[in-house]
């Protein structure tokens, strides 16, 4: 997987989630959470999806890890692609 294809799959995730939300405007280096009306249970529900939609385990320790639209794909993509192997 693509860091590209991370972002998509992150994007999906945020729609599900926070419908209303627009996210053709999000700025891949910016905090999520400085863009979009995310709060905390939106954010451990984002953790939960990876979880159960791609086996994706993300330690509480790492959260800092899925800051920004770019932070997540850096932090995801080698995950996704060792899920994948």
């Amino acid at each position: 997987m693509t860091k590209e294809e991370c972002k998509q799959v992150v994007l999906d995730i945020i729609a599900e989630i926070a419908p209303d939300e627009d996210l053709a405007e999000v700025n891949p280096g910016v905090r999520l959470r400085d863009q979009l009306d995310l709060d905390s249970m939106d954010f451990l529900d984002i953790v939960m999806e990876l979880r159960k939609q791609h086996g994706i385990e993300v330690p509480e320790e790492d959260y800092q890890q899925l800051a920004s639209l770019e932070s997540c794909a850096d932090y995801l993509t080698p995950k996704f692609n060792a899920v994948k192997a």
